[in-house]
């Protein structure tokens, strides 16, 4: 057996295609890397209640998996219910980029998590893009707590739209990423997927060098730095091209299959 290396997985746009199919060839070069030894990791935007299917679909019984950017990582355990551990949540405040976002497009919605069950949002969202139980609340109800995770989404606007209001408003104190369409996640400084999985890294007792990521959006940039072999989707934007250190194909090409196959002996 090859040394067990710690493999970190992005979902959407890598695992899976953005009209959420995930192919054969995907899920059996996943099975041969497991069986090889190796720990795959899930590191996703989504949170647990959507990461759980695709969980189930790769037939992952036992493991690690980093939801919400970075803010919560859970231990996959078939036993218990609902299916795993919660080891971290990291939350914060969420008046402050709130107070930032309020009006900052015309059209944009905001949801705030709700761990484990949904999320509480300023006006509905389009079909399909939350996961989980999600209700309509006043403005300053969604400040009402301490979140994990705050999305600012647009169904006019576009990506580059995104970037450059993200740059604009000065969200100092707050790590973010902005998604394939106007999507903004808002995590707490410092929280990123490459900061979970570290901890993760740690508690499998993998060597840094032993550690690949892959992925194909901007959440992903710091995990793809943090791994030993970082490698981008060929569907990614360039600025995530540039920080990997190779670029596979694309997700409807199913570029993941030769990244996990060379892995396996």
């Amino acid at each position: 057996m090859s040394v067990p290396h710690l493999i970190a997985l992005d979902i959407d746009g890598t695992t899976i295609d953005h009209d959420g199919h995930l192919s054969d060839a995907v899920r059996e070069a996943v099975q041969a890397v497991v069986e090889a030894g190796h720990h795959v990791v899930i590191a996703t935007g989504r949170t647990i209640v959507g990461t759980l299917p695709i969980i189930e679909a790769l037939a992952l019984p036992r493991g690690y998996a980093v939801c919400c950017n970075g803010a919560v990582t859970i231990a996959l355990d078939p036993g218990r219910v609902p299916g795993y551990d919660l080891l971290e949540a990291v939350t914060f405040d969420p008046t402050p980029a709130l107070d930032l976002l309020k009006g900052s497009w015309p059209d944009a919605v905001v949801a705030v998590e709700e761990l484990g069950v949904g999320f509480k949002v300023s006006a509905p969202f389009p079909d399909g893009e939350l996961e989980g139980e999600v209700v309509v609340v006043p403005w300053e109800e969604l400040a009402a707590r301490p979140v994990t995770r705050l999305t600012f989404r647009s169904p006019s606007a576009s990506t580059d739209d995104f970037v450059h209001l993200a740059e604009t408003i000065g969200l100092h104190g707050f790590n973010y990423g902005v998604g394939y369409t106007a999507w903004l996640d808002i995590n707490p400084e410092g929280v990123s997927k490459a900061s979970a999985l570290e901890q993760v890294r740690r508690r499998l007792r993998v060597e840094p060098g032993d550690t690949v990521a892959v992925g194909d959006q901007r959440n992903d940039l710091e995990m793809l730095q943090w791994a030993a072999r970082g490698v981008a989707m060929g569907n990614a934007p360039d600025e995530v091209k540039a920080v990997a250190d190779e670029v596979t194909l694309s997700v409807t090409d199913d570029g993941l299959v030769p990244i996990l196959r060379s892995l396996v002996p």
